[in-house]
């Protein structure tokens, strides 16, 4: 699901008029726009970001591309230490569960706490998706 980027917790107003005003609107665009080294690298020529704004920005948007992580859990899962899908693919549902809580704890996050078999589905979720997003 593509979500407007001006919607997207995480990215501040000021980095979405940026990417706006680059013709990114939607999550969708920012992926196809930022999934490689080279494109992140355009992407901060035309917009005056850098590459790592916008590959954190990239990896919000990925992650909100698991069926039930919207903005918030996405942004959660940020917190609690799970930048990309490919490492929530690896991650444990208790242990993650257990940082996530310390996450919002240290973050002061007033979300609501994911249970365990919602992790888990979201785990099952990060693995079925195809990588869009290349680091090398």
């Amino acid at each position: 699901m593509a979500y407007p980027i001006c919607v997207v917790d995480g990215i501040s107003p000021g980095i979405a008029n940026k990417l706006l005003a680059a013709k990114i609107r939607t999550t969708a665009k920012l992926l196809q726009a930022a999934g490689s080294p080279q494109g992140r690298k355009l992407l901060a020529e035309k917009t005056g970001l850098d590459a790592a704004t916008i590959l954190r920005c990239a990896n919000m948007a990925d992650r909100m591309r698991i069926k039930g992580v919207g903005r918030e859990a996405a942004e959660l899962l940020e917190a609690a230490g799970v930048d990309t899908v490919r490492e929530l693919r690896y991650r444990n549902p208790a242990n993650l569960a257990d940082r996530m809580k310390a996450a919002m704890i240290n973050a002061k996050l007033a979300r609501p706490l994911p249970s365990e078999k919602v992790l888990s589905r979201w785990i099952e979720g990060a693995k079925a998706l195809k990588l869009e997003i290349r680091y090398k």
